[in-house]
């Protein structure tokens, strides 16, 4: 999907997703074994989650946003990346 990243094997990835009625809070956490960073894959797992709940989602409302995806918290070997707009801007970590 993304030009020039190379493949990692990943140990784990998890999506968490939580509605409310004004929106959604989309994590993804991604784990390797390998000695580089996973952000870009937490990355895609919240744009693709967020890109499946827009195309089920868009017949009922014409006003949705996919926006401010970010990463969350980066450690080694680990990488979390959040929507949240729920709680915008409140969230840190």
């Amino acid at each position: 999907l993304i030009p020039l990243c190379h493949t990692l094997p990943l140990s784990e990835i998890k999506i968490d997703i939580v509605t409310s009625q004004g929106g959604a809070e989309v994590i993804c956490t991604a784990r390797t074994v390998a000695q580089t960073g996973v952000e870009m894959e937490a990355l895609t797992g919240v744009s693709v989650a967020l890109l499946t709940i827009y195309d089920m989602c868009k017949a009922v409302d014409k006003e949705m946003q996919i926006s401010k995806i970010r990463l969350l918290k980066k450690t080694k070997r680990t990488v979390a990346a959040v929507y949240d707009r729920r709680n915008q801007n409140k969230r840190r970590s």
